[in-house]
């Protein structure tokens, strides 16, 4: 039965939620993307003395690979999609929208936004989708 799916999701978690006939249905899934926290840089007391550099090209490139194998698994954690809104606090939703129209075009065809949102509660969550979806 296609459903109206509503995705919650920052770089920690994605919230998928179902609303058909009434009822609704959540599911977590939980995100393996490192946090970075940069490390080195460290200096001397003379002013432009010898430092580290700091290499975030690694980790951005590891980031990348990580965030995508991050939206194949909430992805294969769809049901059948009827029509489908994508919302959260961070860029994250972008870059699902993105992944969405590069390798899963049938999706995102359902795709019907891109919001930003708040972090907010289960029930306040359901009560978006519930309320976008009228």
């Amino acid at each position: 039965m296609a459903t109206k799916i509503g995705i919650w999701i920052d770089k920690r978690s994605a919230k998928i939620i179902s609303a058909e006939n009434g009822g609704e249905l959540m599911k977590t899934v939980k995100s393996k993307v490192e946090e970075y926290h940069p490390k080195g840089g460290s200096g001397t007391k003379m002013k432009g003395g010898p430092q580290d550099v700091v290499q975030d090209g690694k980790f951005l490139e590891r980031e990348t690979h990580q965030l995508k194998a991050y939206f194949n698994e909430v992805i294969t954690s769809l049901p059948v999609v009827e029509s489908l809104v994508i919302f959260g606090p961070s860029q994250t939703g972008q870059k699902l929208s993105s992944e969405l129209s590069n390798h899963h075009k049938d999706l995102y065809g359902k795709l019907k936004g891109v919001e930003t949102a708040d972090s907010q509660t289960n029930n306040q969550l359901i009560a978006w989708v519930r309320d976008y979806f009228k």
